[in-house]
């Protein structure tokens, strides 16, 4: 493989990892709400569901994706669902009436729960996002040579890949750790996880109804 190539496919990974979308939200989102670590879990469960993604890609799994209109719908339909019910329980812990006098962050999900609940929400919500496989399917091919050593090249891009997750995600959740006190003000973070609420929600009913 050339290094014009490699340093193609790194750019293509910046782009994709830094461009704000779903994953800079739950990151930050995390980040403010249960603090830095948590914030660091959800970028591990990004990575593993990335892993997932990459290893079927490689497999020629992932080619069922884009063969099949009834595999990416159950994938699209089961995402869309999830990121629906990650807003609508958001948007449910935000009321007023399920939120206590005594309690001024009730959404804090403490260091060891929110970092437990942050990897499974990154790992599952990338995992369920079909598009993640598709670019995998989609793009990863174009930057592999062929013959026997396509496998082993194809698992040195995806370590890139990941390794553009952890140099950038980990710079993104110091920056939002050392906001926290300001964003954890109860006006603020209220609106912060309303708007977080609705982000999720409008996502999840683009992903259920566009077209592939």
């Amino acid at each position: 493989m050339s290094t014009s190539a490699l340093v193609a496919w790194t750019m293509v990974a910046l782009l994709g990892v830094m461009t704000p979308g779903i994953d800079t939200m739950l990151v930050l989102r995390h980040t403010v709400l249960a603090g830095g670590r948590a914030g660091l879990s959800v970028v591990v469960g990004i990575a593993a569901g990335c892993l997932v993604w990459a290893s079927a890609s490689l497999a020629g799994l992932t080619a069922l994706l884009t063969a099949s209109q009834l595999a990416y719908d159950i994938v699209r339909i089961a995402g869309a669902t999830y990121l629906i019910w990650l807003g609508v329980t958001t948007i449910w812990r935000s009321l007023p009436r399920n939120r206590t006098t005594n309690d001024p962050e009730p959404l804090d999900l403490g260091a060891i729960d929110g970092a437990r609940h942050g990897m499974r929400t990154g790992f599952v919500t990338n995992l369920l996002n079909p598009k993640v496989g598709v670019f995998y399917i989609s793009l990863l091919p174009q930057f592999l040579p062929t013959g026997p050593a396509a496998t082993a090249w194809g698992a040195a891009l995806v370590a890139i890949h990941l390794g553009v997750t952890f140099a950038w995600y980990p710079l993104l959740v110091a920056v939002a750790a050392r906001a926290r006190g300001l964003l954890l003000r109860e006006r603020v973070r209220l609106w912060m996880e309303r708007l977080t609420a609705t982000v999720l929600i409008g996502v999840g009913v683009r992903l259920a109804t566009e077209p592939r």
